[in-house]
Parts: C-alpha cells; sequence; structure tokens
C-alpha cells in the first residue's frame, strides 16, 4: 500500500494532523536554517548575542514541553494545537519587524514556547485517534514531518534570494493559514479530559515520575537523539573540513538523501520491521541501524583517498541514519504511549521530549567539544567511534529494557 492509500485509510483528524504537521514544518524550516545569518548580516548582532537568541528558542521549547503536554492533557488537544500556531504566527510575524535584540527574543521565545504547546497535543491526538493502528499513523505522520523538512528549506532559499523580511512573512502566513484551518477543520478530541482536571497538576507529574519503565526508556532514548541529530551538526561541521568551497552543496545533499530515503522508504521500512519483528526489537535493530551509519566515516574520515570517496562516505552515513531513525520512529511513538497506559499520554510526550532535548544539548556540547579535540589529535574517526558506541550502548539498553519486560504496555485506565 503506497502512502496515498496509507494517508486515505485513516479518519479525517489524522489526516488533518498529518497535513498540518507538514506544514508546520514547511514554515519551520523555510526560515530557521537562514535566522542566524540574518541576525549576523543585516541586524549585526554579535555571536553571543546571536547564540542568546537560538538558546533562548531551544530552550522556550525544550523546557516548556511539559507545560504544553500538561495543558493539553486538560483543556484538550485541539485547543493547544490551535493556540500553538497562532503564537507561532506571531513569533515568525514579530521578526518581520525585529530590528532590536529584545524584539528578536522575544519572537524567538514565542516560536520556541508555540512548538512546546502544539507538539505533544498532535502526538497525543494522532495516538487517540489512530487507536490500534498507531504504529501505522505515525508512519505516514512522519513521512508528512520528512516532506517539510524538505521541502521548507529548498522553499526559504528561494524566498531568501529577495529578502529575510519576506521569508518571515511567508512562513508567518503558512501558519496562519494552519491556524485557521486547525480551528475549523479539526474535531476535537473524545479523549476524557475532566477526569484530568479533577487531580492537581504535580499528581499528573508524580504519576509520571514514578513509572519508572516509562523513564528508563526516555533515558535510554536520549543517546538515539544525540546521533541522528549530528545530521545537523556533525555532518555539516566534517562536511566544512572536506570542502569549504562545496559546503552548502554537500550539506544539501546530506539533506536531501536524509529525506528522500524518509519520504521514499518509510512505508516499505515499517512494514518490513513489523512483518519481522516485535515493537521492542525493531528498536533496538534500528539503532543498530544507526550503530552501523557510522562506520563508513570511520573507515574514511578524511579526504586520506581522495575528496570524492571522502563525501561518499559522508552521504552513505547519512543515507543510514535516516533508515535506522525511519526504523525507530513509529515504534519509539508508540511504545511510549504504551508506557502510559493510554493515560495523560500528552504530559507523557511533553517530559519524554524534554528529557531527550536536555540530553541533545548536553550531547552537542560534548560532540563539538569532541569533534575539535579529535581534528587537533589527528584522529578524526574517534568522533565517529565515539558515536557508534553511543548507539550501541543505546541498543544494549533497550535489548536490557525488552528482556525484563519493561516495555510491555502497561494495563490502560
Amino acid at each position: 500500500m503506497g502512502v496515498l492509500a496509507q494517508f486515505r485509510s485513516f479518519g479525517w483528524p489524522s489526516r488533518m494532523l498529518m497535513l498540518n504537521q507538514f506544514g508546520i514544518n514547511l514554515g519551520f524550516y523555510m526560515l530557521m536554517p537562514y535566522l542566524a545569518g540574518y541576525l549576523a548580516g543585516p541586524l549585526g548582532l554579535a555571536g553571543w548575542a546571536i547564540g542568546l537568541v537560538l538558546g533562548v528558542r531551544n530552550f522556550s521549547q525544550q523546557g516548556m514541553f511539559i507545560v504544553g503536554g500538561t495543558l493539553a492533557d486538560r483543556l484538550g488537544y485541539k485547543p493547544l494545537i490551535v493556540a500553538g500556531c497562532l503564537l507561532r504566527t506571531a513569533g515568525f510575524g514579530l521578526l518581520v519587524v525585529a530590528q532590536s535584540l529584545p524584539m528578536v527574543l522575544i519572537a524567538s521565545a514565542a516560536t520556541g514556547f508555540a512548538g512546546a504547546l502544539f507538539n505533544p497535543a498532535v502526538r497525543a491526538y494522532l495516538a487517540a485517534d489512530s487507536g490500534e493502528r498507531r504504529v501505522a499513523a505515525f508512519t505516514v505522520f512522519n513521512v508528512f514531518y520528512q516532506g517539510g523538512i524538505l521541502a521548507g528549506p529548498l522553499a526559504g532559499l528561494a524566498l531568501m534570494a529577495l529578502d529575510f523580511r519576506l521569508t518571515a512573512g511567508v512562513a508567518a502566513a503558512v501558519f496562519a493559514v494552519l491556524t485557521i484551518a486547525q480551528l475549523f477543520a479539526l474535531p476535537r478530541d473524545h479523549t476524557d479530559h475532566a477526569a484530568a482536571e479533577r487531580v492537581s497538576v504535580l499528581h499528573d507529574w508524580r504519576t509520571v515520575l514514578a513509572n519508572r519503565p516509562f523513564l528508563l526508556f526516555a533515558a535510554s532514548m536520549v543517546g538515539t537523539y544525540v546521533v541522528t541529530f549530528q545530521v545537523y551538526l556533525a555532518l555539516p561541521l566534517h562536511a566544512r573540513a572536506l570542502a569549504p568551497q562545496h559546503e552548502s552543496a554537500i550539506v544539501a545533499a546530506v539533506f536531501a538523501v536524509s529525506g528522500l530515503i524518509a519520504i521514499g522508504g518509510q512505508l516499505r521500512i515499517t512494514s518490513w520491521f513489523t512483518a519481522r519483528y516485535g515493537r521492542a526489537q525493531s528498536l533496538t535493530i534500528g539503532v543498530l541501524i544507526l550503530a552501523a551509519a557510522f562506520v563508513p566515516l570511520i573507515v574514511v574520515p578524511d579526504d586520506r583517498w581522495g575528496q570524492p570517496a571522502a563525501v561518499a562516505a559522508l552521504l552513505m552515513t547519512a543515507a543510514l541514519l535516516a533508515v535506522g531513525s525511519a526504523a525507530v520512529y513509529p515504534f519509539e511513538m508508540d511504545t511510549v504511549v504504551s508506557l502510559a497506559g493510554d493515560r495523560l499520554v500528552a504530559t507523557y510526550y511533553g517530559f519524554y521530549n524534554t528529557i531527550v532535548g536536555v540530553g541533545i544539548l548536553v550531547g552537542n556540547l560534548a560532540t563539538g567539544a569532541l569533534m575539535q579535540m579529535a581534528r587537533t589529535a589527528g584522529w578524526p574517526e574517534l568522533i565517529w567511534a565515539a558515536l557508534t558506541v553511543i548507539s550501541l550502548l543505546v541498543a544494549v539498553a533497550l535489548h536490557r529494557l525488552y528482556r525484563t519486560n519493561r516495555l510491555d504496555p502497561l494495563p490502560v485506565g
């Protein structure tokens, strides 16, 4: 069954959420990859100020996921999705006119917090609407997700040839359309949010924190996010080291390979794993593919055998990372719902995203430092070996959780 047929097989709410996610990523990625350049160029902000702006955006999203998830479980998924899209419309709209650091900081905080509002709500709504077809729903969802990531920078590149403020304005318009569409076309979900309102927020948070299997799973998956995030950090830095004059073209090729594999191969990859393995085993094997992804760069860590071989190794790593990510994602999202026992699902997603977000922050700091040290020491393959070891440790942790039945679904109630 093709992507379109799979898409049509779901109910209207799930289809609306998939289209919404494509629009979210389209609008976000047409703007954000070019923000740092705009801040450094036309606005003339110092390096520390640019770091502050990007840091505020990241913290206002990752640090506030818990708040967004909790509100979604209490107020309903649709209101938080609409509110998040509306807030991001305002944030991107403010970037059109922002000329000072305080205004840029406010806009960045707004766009980040917007993501914290709608991300847990979208995933919880999709899980509730798709029911027993959660894995299939998240599979198609990821196709739309990756499609937005692929299309966004291309659209942004065309608009940036004219003006950054035009790009920001178009991105704001995309989210304005999404706001209206979700407001009028997305039905309210049928989850009993009144039950959540009868107890305190702290009670909900204590419930999540007392769920040891969930916390162990989230902690284990941090390494996976650190590894897959290197598409945005280590791989572009490696491209610059290999061929500074062709850096943009190589990075574009990396993202094109990742996006095309995710879009074209997601359904086949998930179907293949579903037919042969259970959820926990699929997670473990998918992480092992992530570990294998860095082998080409361990073997060819620089241009010692020529630049074409080095670039080919980089693209092969990007391709294997895309395959591993496609194998992991649907089963990962399904596991979070199962470990939640189908209760407080948005809150669980909020905690999960915050945990892995903190892990990404720490992991990126360590990766950047290790990469610099490895190159200075003349051992560029060291960073790729370290990322392989991280993936292997995640696979071992997931296997142990599986063997001790800690990834089994909680009773629904």
